[in-house]
């Protein structure tokens, strides 16, 4: 097992089953867990319910998105002619580490040494932050629940609830530690507390970074929703705003984020829209009083040109972060984010991770779902991902990963025998029933993560065929 970089830097060298192993064992984080999914997956039933066009807007969604990544080539090359056209400069990175180079060279660019960020997965992704604190720099998280997991020494669990694992008597005495204020655990308090803390860092803070939620390519502008404020703050008040995002962002009109900004509030917490929502073109004007006085925006790659060359993965590059995939898929809502390994969990971060890591580790995390459907039916943009999702376990069983040889070998024997009745026969019922009597152990040879976690049934004193010649088969009547 390769290490798989965390959002502090660090590797990670567990397996995704080992991870699992250890959340299992975590009573309190599966009744936190159920907790904050049960709320989320509420609400989004509240809005769907409320929203008698919902299903139309889903298919709506689905065609701009699958024509955006049909096209994504014409889309950004459109995006970065109109975004530099209004004074934005677009830098292109190819990987994780061009990235982080391209984000430390402009912050020395600018001179910036105190850095505000605003939530982005993306940056979670390329290690950004350890990035810039190992160059010198003080970074800090403006979103409550980044601020929170960035106090913890943690990486988020979430897509948009980084600290979803965590009650609010855990926050309440980390916020307690770090501030040196009394406890409490009343979450208008604990919002309260943190607010006036970020208050003095807003106003003297040279970088803001961003992520964006969608890059639209009609008007070169960063799109972002949120419900706290910071991200206006963190891109408004810095002299210098970065924006840090991966390049199938891209929506080709303004128009097109009336369903999208509706779609992606319903999908996540059950709201009609989100608190703010920002559109930004390029840098402060002459006539404008607030804004930064720079603005770059650097688009992320890493992977994502594979995923387009590539029939079964191209779907997942239509997925716009709301998370509503990881609130009802039930491994999910029992091992949390950090079983993942790496800061896409769920269903739609097995997927990525098939391709932005190695095939070992992406086979790893395909294994790790029931292919229940859950994910695609609560999807706002129609993703098939448990058909993605088979479609890996196949090919791993093909490129024989870890435990696909094994497996191969043993449903090949299988398949022999249903071929040839004639030794299927050679083995009766009573002669499996009593090897399991007397060497019990060889079922957890033969199939050890099966029944790790359930008891093998015993045979039945009659097979199917037997049944079946003393009924006479299907009567008639």
């Amino acid at each position: 097992m390769t290490a798989r970089p965390g959002s502090d830097g660090g590797p990670r060298w567990a397996s995704f089953a080992q991870r699992c192993d250890d959340a299992l064992l975590d009573p309190f984080l599966r009744h936190k867990l159920r907790h904050a999914m049960d709320l989320a997956v509420a609400g989004r039933l509240r809005r769907v319910s409320e929203e008698p066009r919902w299903e139309d807007m889903r298919d709506h969604a689905h065609a701009i998105r699958w024509h955006v990544v049909g096209a994504l080539h014409t889309y950004l090359e459109q995006f970065i002619e109109r975004a530099e056209a209004r004074g934005a400069h677009v830098h292109w990175a190819d990987d994780a580490e061009q990235a982080r180079r391209q984000v430390l060279a402009i912050a020395r660019e600018h001179e910036c040494r105190r850095v505000l960020k605003s939530k982005s997965m993306v940056t979670e992704e390329i290690g950004l932050r350890h990035a810039l604190e190992s160059a010198g720099m003080v970074v800090k998280e403006t979103d409550l629940g980044e601020l929170i997991v960035q106090w913890a020494g943690e990486a988020p669990s979430h897509l948009t609830g980084p600290a979803a694992h965590k009650s609010r008597g855990d926050i309440g005495r980390l916020i307690a530690e770090q501030l040196g204020v009394p406890f409490t655990d009343d979450p208008r308090a604990l919002t309260g507390l943190v607010r006036d803390h970020l208050r003095g860092d807003f106003l003297t803070a040279d970088l803001g970074i961003s992520g964006a939620n969608f890059l639209i390519a009609e008007t070169g502008s960063v799109t972002i929703v949120e419900n706290e404020g910071n991200a206006r703050l963190v891109t408004g008040l810095a002299p210098v705003h970065v924006v840090v995002a991966g390049i199938e962002r891209i929506l080709p009109r303004l128009a097109d984020l009336e369903v999208f900004l509706q779609l992606l509030a319903g999908s996540n917490a059950g709201q009609k829209l989100t608190a703010y929502t920002s559109v930004i073109t390029g840098h402060r004007r002459e006539h404008e009083v607030g804004g930064p006085e720079h603005v770059h925006v650097v688009l992320v790659d890493n992977g994502r040109s594979r995923m387009l060359a590539d029939p079964i993965m191209r779907p997942a590059l239509m997925c716009i972060r709301c998370a509503a995939c990881l609130n009802v898929c039930p491994v999910y809502r029992r091992v949390g984010g950090h079983a993942y390994g790496w800061c896409y969990p769920g269903p739609i971060g097995q997927v990525l991770g098939a391709d932005m890591w190695s095939e070992q580790e992406g086979y790893d995390l395909a294994f790790g779902s029931t292919l229940c459907g859950a994910c695609a039916e609560a999807c706002p943009v129609r993703i098939d991902l448990p058909t993605v999702l088979l479609r890996l376990r196949q090919r791993a069983a093909e490129a024989e990963a870890p435990g696909g040889a094994a497996e191969r070998r043993r449903f090949r024997l299988w398949a022999f025998a249903m071929r040839h009745p004639r030794i299927y026969r050679m083995l009766p019922n009573w002669l499996l029933r009593l090897g399991m009597r007397v060497a019990p152990e060889i079922p957890r040879r033969v199939a050890p993560g099966w029944v790790a976690t359930r008891d093998l049934p015993e045979p039945a004193p009659q097979t199917f065929a037997q049944r079946w010649r003393s009924t006479g088969g299907f009567s008639h009547d």
